[in-house]
């Protein structure tokens, strides 16, 4: 099966050079092996950390407050967690594919995704430290909000393509040189 980028411009006719993407680096041209690595790679770090997350998401839920529920309330509560949890898995896989394509349409350009890049990674240890109160208020709904990330995640990990290869692709044919192929006869 040929990869997407053979209906591209080759590597070695292109006048311009191939960008890095965050995460990718140039792999994501050719889709080989560096490529698929990388895409490995991020999907069992981010599944790590949901495991964890969800792990510590039900240790708080099972703490004090459900503890101190009669029987028949905390029977009632757990099935409504796992009605919610169930709701929100489908809905953070929808509208993580709702948003894929929406940026497929309008892919960012290698230079529009490296900023939007260095102003997530800036802002991350801030809404870290200032999500952690909320998070300890939210522990009866925690396994909902982790099931939500789960299905997010897990359709950001099984997409085809990236929106920053997409536009990568799009800004790469954009500059590469048309040329005219003359066939001997």
């Amino acid at each position: 099966m040929a990869s997407r980028a053979s209906s591209d411009v080759p590597v070695s006719e292109a006048s311009v050079k191939i960008p890095k993407l965050p995460g990718l680096g140039t792999s994501w041209y050719l889709r080989g092996t560096r490529y698929w690595a990388c895409r490995v790679r991020t999907a069992i770090l981010l599944l790590l950390l949901l495991a964890f997350y969800s792990y510590i998401a039900l240790r708080l839920y099972m703490g004090a407050p459900r503890s101190d529920l009669p029987p028949t309330v905390r029977t009632v509560w757990d099935g409504t967690q796992i009605a919610a949890s169930g709701v929100a898995l489908v809905w953070g896989w929808v509208k993580q594919r709702h948003d894929h394509h929406k940026r497929l349409l309008d892919p960012p350009n290698p230079d529009e995704m490296w900023q939007t890049r260095r102003n997530q990674v800036s802002r991350a240890p801030g809404l870290a430290r200032a999500g952690l109160i909320p998070l300890l208020l939210a522990a009866p709904v925690l396994p909902a909000l982790a099931a939500w990330c789960v299905g997010w995640t897990a359709a950001m990990l099984t997409v085809r393509e990236y929106p920053s290869e997409a536009g990568a692709r799009r800004w790469l044919q954009e500059r590469a040189p048309r040329t005219s192929r003359t066939t001997r006869t």
